[in-house]
């Protein structure tokens, strides 16, 4: 499939309406689960790991939603990418949490956005960016004119974009000095010496350490959020909460108790696809590590 074709496909799902387009994600997560064997299978088990202990019944009704959830989370993003910044904000329904927002964009030490794979968490960028300059980290695509693609739709007004390397690292910290605000994605699987071994459901998961280090150097403000998908293409909700942390207790294991609560209010929009119990490359087992 060239390149020119995928972004003519991109450019003319971004026109259809966001109900259509999560209609199409439903058929599209369906039809991957049905067709791809080990995406199903790392489906079930992850969220298997999250329903231990629940009755099957609740596992069956969480997977077959969480497979139709998946689809729009793809389908979707030609929409949020595409159309105007005040378009896709006008869809934002609720903001549960908004006080917590407007206190830490008062906070001239910045503010540390933690956000997990659940719902359309492209949106929160978007919102913070309205209010604030944002600078995001991510992960650069192996194709250029996919990485062309991604910067086009998340790079819009405030919002900016870092690698995910020792250079974007630095970026992330003088967007803090200057009192702006920085997202992170906290399940993210990091690269090998750069996170630790902590429980995530009940199953060791290599954890990033930046969003800790960041949130005992800096003095920013630090708040969990998520975007949850409304039925139907009605439109999204963002919840906005602060982080609570306590002594005694590994940050990274603070931090994936926090998703793990704000999975558990919606745990058919997580990403369940996403590997996130994998071993980066050169990284010893989570065993070997902690003896």
């Amino acid at each position: 499939m060239s390149s020119r074709f995928v972004v003519w496909l991109i450019d003319l799902m971004a026109r259809l309406p966001l109900s259509v387009l999560h209609a199409l994600g439903s058929l599209l997560g369906w039809t991957i689960f049905l067709l791809s064997g080990s995406y199903a299978a790392r489906m079930r088990e992850n969220l298997g790991n999250y329903n231990a202990g629940r009755h099957p019944s609740e596992f069956r009704n969480v997977l077959q939603t969480s497979v139709a959830e998946a689809g729009k989370s793809f389908t979707e993003l030609p929409w949020v990418w595409r159309r105007p910044v005040t378009e896709v904000l006008s869809r934002v329904q609720h903001c549960y949490g908004r006080e917590f927002f407007d206190a830490a964009c008062q906070n001239s030490k910045g503010m540390i956005i933690l956000t997990p794979h659940l719902g359309c968490f492209e949106i929160i960028g978007l919102y913070v960016a309205a209010e604030i300059p944002m600078t995001c980290m991510y992960s650069t695509p192996k194709r250029v004119w996919m990485d062309e693609v991604i910067r086009g739709g998340r790079q819009r007004g405030q919002m900016k974009l870092a690698r995910a390397d020792i250079g974007g690292v630095r970026t992330l910290i003088k967007a803090l000095k200057r009192g702006e605000a920085i997202g992170v994605l906290p399940d993210q699987v990091p690269a090998n010496g750069e996170g630790e071994w902590a429980d995530f459901f009940g199953r060791p998961a290599y954890t990033m350490t930046l969003a800790g280090r960041l949130l005992e150097s800096s003095g920013a403000s630090v708040l969990l959020s998520y975007v949850v998908r409304r039925p139907r293409g009605e439109g999204y909700d963002i919840h906005f909460a602060p982080l609570q942390l306590s002594e005694g207790t590994p940050v990274t294991r603070q931090i994936n108790l926090a998703l793990e609560k704000i999975i558990r209010t919606t745990p058919a929009q997580y990403l369940w696809s996403y590997n996130r119990y994998k071993a980066p490359p050169g990284s010893l087992p989570a065993a070997e590590s902690r003896e």
